[in-house]
């Protein structure tokens, strides 16, 4: 039967490393990523205090006069670093599909700790995918925070690599070699109370895809904005329920699975004016991106002489660049 709501799953049987835990656990986020390509996830080991402290000290960062926070302005259309003030961003654009920009303001971050004299990482193949973050001045707790919170995501964007393995009946390390040098980014974003009409079709987050493997999200309780549109098309709400993440995939798991798991597309709607849900509202988000060099073409488990591979292979970096690019540059006749 397809599932037409967003499943919640419990990780931590997997997280106990028996052959069992791991067989359910992978069964579940399989049907999950065919059906609707969202799920919730619970039990992921994340401590709750690394959480609250990475909300506190963005929280910080949001309050500060404009002046104060375009100072860590993002320094090109294609490098996912730094802040974006609101309007800057337009996602369904990525879609080709123009609507007015989005009612968000955000800061962003690529890897941390890269190694400085690797040519891995400084080359000109890697391009801005390890280009330097642009960290706030304030506070001061930003960046130790951030940094700390960036790795327990990656660690679980892992975890769940390995899930996605066993669920395509491949070996649970296949991903491994493509996602050692990862060019994920974070990225706090922030929802500004909202104090006249949006214009038509303008949304806090409009309609979209996300871009990689998997995005990861943590959202605040009782933020019901989220929505995702199902196979029937309708748009169903996705629950946040206290301890746990947002996982869905993106367009890279979409191709690399030949179409057999879905990146669906998504939206954060506007509250109403009057409401008391219409308040400012922040989300932290992890956008999992393989190597850049990692060649994303059609698993051996998903292509069958009935069912051909129906994309052609391209680099995670190429990809990720290409959509970027679109989103930050909407109107400028890019």
């Amino acid at each position: 039967m397809t599932l037409l709501h967003v499943p919640v799953i419990d990780i931590s049987p997997y997280r106990k490393g028996t052959p069992e835990g791991k067989a359910a656990v992978a069964e579940q986020i399989g049907q999950a990523c065919r059906d609707i390509g969202f799920l919730v996830v619970s039990g992921h080991g994340i401590p709750e205090e690394l959480i609250r402290k990475t909300y506190d000290v963005s929280k910080e960062f949001f309050n500060l006069p404009h002046g104060e926070k375009v100072k860590a302005d993002r320094p090109a259309p294609d490098q996912v670093r730094g802040y974006s003030a609101v309007g800057g961003e337009g996602l369904s654009y990525s879609l080709d599909e123009p609507t007015p920009p989005d009612i968000k303001e955000s800061l962003s971050i690529g890897p941390v700790d890269v190694p400085p004299n690797d040519q891995y990482f400084t080359s000109e193949e890697a391009g801005p995918h390890f280009a330097k973050n642009i960290w706030p001045a304030k506070p001061a707790e930003l960046k130790p925070v951030w940094t700390a919170y960036f790795q327990a995501v990656d660690d679980l964007a892992t975890d769940l690599m390995r899930l996605f393995a066993l669920a395509l009946n491949l070996d649970e390390h296949y991903f491994d070699g493509t996602i050692d040098k990862n060019i994920s980014m974070m990225r706090v974003l922030q929802y500004p109370k909202q104090t006249t009409a949006p214009l038509p079709g303008q949304l806090r987050a409009g309609a979209h895809s996300d871009y990689g493997s998997m995005t990861i999200l943590r959202k605040e309780l009782s933020d019901n904005s989220l929505q995702v549109k199902n196979k029937a098309g309708q748009w169903v709400s996705v629950p946040v329920i206290e301890g746990s993440f947002i996982v869905n995939i993106g367009d890279l798991m979409q191709q690399w699975t030949n179409d057999t798991w879905t990146s669906t597309v998504h939206r954060v709607v506007n509250p109403p004016l009057d409401s008391e849900e219409n308040k400012d509202r922040m989300s932290i988000v992890f956008f999992h991106q393989p190597n850049y060099d990692a060649l994303v073409e059609c698993l051996p488990s998903c292509e069958t002489p009935g069912n051909p591979a129906k994309y052609q292979p391209i680099s995670s970096g190429d990809h990720l660049r290409s959509k970027f690019v679109k989103q930050t540059t909407f109107g400028k006749g890019v």
